[in-house]
C-alpha cells in the first residue's frame, strides 16, 4: 500500500525495483551506471525502513516503524506532531537512535537455544519479557480507549505498565482493565500534602513501586510543534489545540479531589519541579512502603546519590528527548550508571529503543529491563489495543531471534562479554 501523500517516492521505488529486475537493463547501461541505479534503490529502501509503510491491518507490520508511518496517517497533524516532536534543534531524537551504531556484538556459536526463557524478576514483580511500557500521559490524544487499550495488551502480553500521573484514565480503572498492579509514575505538585495524598492512593490500590520523575525542571523548549501550532501554522486548528485542554487527564479531577481531601488552597498546585531535591526525594520515600524507582538518571554522580539515599531501583532516561536537546543518549550513559550502582540495584533504561537488536544490546551493558514509549503509542494510534499487542509481539520476537543468534538462552547469560564499544572512552580520573 503507498501514501497518497507521497506518491512519487513510492512509485520511483517500485520503478527502481522493476528496473533491477529486468535482464534488459544489463544491456542498456554501462557497469558503473548500474552500480548507480543500485546505490540509489538502496537509499530508497533503507529510507522506507526507516520511515516505515503504511499498512491496513497489524499482522502487515514487518517492525515498528511500519506503526509510525500509519499513526501519522491515523491522528490529526497536530496529535502526531505532539508524539513526534523533541526540542531546539532535536538533536537529542537523532542521538537516541544513533548511540546504537556506538556497540557491537559478539555472537557466540554452537550453542543450544532451542528453549529460550525471557523471564525476570524486578523489585518483586515477575516479567515474563524485559520489555515495559514507559510511563506516557494524555493517551486519550491517540486513541479513544487510551491507557485502557494499552492496558489490555500488556495484560495480553503479559508486560509491565508504568502508568502516568496525567493518564488519561484513573489508576483503578488501569488496574482493572491490566487485572494485575502497575507502577505508578508520579510528578509531584507544590503542596507536599497533595503529593503524599498521590501516594497514598497508589499504594491503597496496590502499587509495589513508584516511580519518581525527576528530569522535569520546567519544559523544554519544543520548537517544531509550537511552529507546527502557531498563529501562521497551516494545519492550526481546534483539533491542534493542547492536548490537556483538548482531551484532559484523569489527573486534574484527582488533584481536586486531592485538594478537597487534604484541605490545601488550589494556588499552592504548581509544579515543584524547580525545588524538587534530594531531601524532597527522601521524603517520598519515607511516606511509603512502596518501592522508590528514580527515573531520569543520566550520570554516574546522580546514580551513585540514588543509593546513598536508599532508592530501590534507576531509570536511565532523558525523556524520550522530549525536555532537554544535545544531552548524550541514554545507551551511551549506561555503562558508567551500571559501574557505579554495582549491582546493588536493578538499572532499567528508556529513550530510543525501536529494535529487538537494542533491546539486547541495554541487557548486555547491565540493564535489567528495557521500557519503550513512542513505539506502542504509535501501535495503539494506529490500531488500538491490536496495534499496541502486535507492537509488543514484534520486540519480543525480535528480540528473541537476537537471543537465539547471540548463543544466549536466558537472560541470565547475557553480559558484557557480548557487546563491544567500538569508541571507548577513556576511564574517569
Amino acid at each position: 500500500m503507498t501514501d497518497a501523500r507521497f506518491p512519487l517516492r513510492a512509485s520511483r521505488r517500485s520503478l527502481l525495483r522493476f528496473l533491477l529486475g529486468s535482464p534488459l537493463l544489463l544491456g542498456a547501461r554501462s557497469v558503473s551506471g548500474l552500480e548507480e541505479l543500485m546505490a540509489e534503490a538502496s537509499d530508497c529502501a533503507a529510507d522506507a525502513v526507516e520511515r516505515g509503510e503504511l499498512i491496513s491491518t497489524p499482522a502487515e507490520a514487518l517492525h515498528v516503524f511500519d506503526f509510525r508511518a500509519t499513526a501519522e496517517r491515523a491522528l490529526s497533524p497536530g496529535h502526531y506532531a505532539f508524539l513526534a516532536t523533541g526540542v531546539d534543534r532535536e538533536l537529542g531524537l537523532k542521538a537516541n537512535r544513533a548511540g546504537f551504531t556506538r556497540f557491537g556484538l559478539r555472537p557466540r556459536r554452537l550453542v543450544d537455544v532451542r528453549e529460550l526463557d525471557t523471564s525476570t524478576e524486578i523489585l518483586g514483580t515477575k516479567l515474563s519479557c524485559p520489555i515495559a511500557l514507559a510511563p506516557a500521559g494524555l493517551q486519550g490524544a491517540f486513541h479513544p480507549e487510551g491507557e485502557l487499550a494499552v492496558a489490555r495488551a500488556a495484560r495480553r502480553n503479559d508486560h509491565l505498565q508504568i502508568l502516568s500521573t496525567g493518564s488519561s484514565a484513573s489508576i483503578e480503572e488501569v488496574i482493572a482493565a491490566r487485572e494485575a498492579s502497575v507502577w505508578f509514575q508520579l510528578y509531584t505538585v507544590g503542596a507536599w500534602p497533595v503529593t503524599r495524598w498521590q501516594l497514598k492512593q497508589a499504594e491503597a490500590v496496590g502499587c509495589p513501586v513508584v516511580v519518581l520523575t525527576v528530569d522535569l525542571p520546567g519544559f523544554g523548549k519544543q520548537d517544531r510543534l509550537r511552529r507546527f501550532r502557531g498563529p501562521g501554522s497551516p494545519f492550526r486548528s481546534t483539533d491542534n489545540a493542547n492536548c490537556v485542554s483538548c482531551h484532559g487527564s484523569s489527573m486534574i479531577p484527582r488533584l481536586a479531589r486531592a485538594v478537597r481531601a487534604v484541605g490545601v488552597d488550589p494556588m499552592e498546585l504548581i509544579s515543584d519541579a524547580l525545588t524538587l531535591d534530594w531531601d524532597y526525594l527522601d521524603r517520598i520515600r519515607d511516606a511509603t512502603s512502596m518501592k522508590l524507582v528514580v527515573k531520569g538518571i543520566l550520570t554516574r554522580e546522580d546514580a551513585s546519590l540514588c543509593l546513598e539515599h536508599g532508592v530501590d531501583g534507576i531509570i536511565v532516561s532523558n525523556h524520550g528527548a522530549r525536555q532537554m536537546d544535545n544531552s548524550l543518549s541514554t545507551i551511551e550513559v549506561l555503562p558508567e550508571i551500571v559501574r557505579a550502582v554495582g549491582g546493588r540495584i536493578p538499572v532499567m533504561i528508556d529513550s530510543g529503543f525501536r529494535r529487538g537488536t537494542d533491546v539486547f544490546t541495554a541487557l548486555a551493558l547491565g540493564a535489567a529491563a528495557v521500557c519503550v514509549g513512542r513505539p506502542y503509542l504509535w501501535g495503539l494510534a494506529s490500531f488500538g489495543q491490536a496495534g499496541v499487542e502486535a507492537v509488543l509481539t514484534i520486540l519480543r520476537t525480535e528480540l528473541e531471534t537476537a537471543m537465539r543468534q547471540m548463543g544466549t538462552p536466558g537472560l541470565d547469560v547475557i553480559g558484557a562479554a557480548h557487546v563491544q564499544d567500538r569508541r571507548p572512552l577513556p576511564e574517569p580520573s
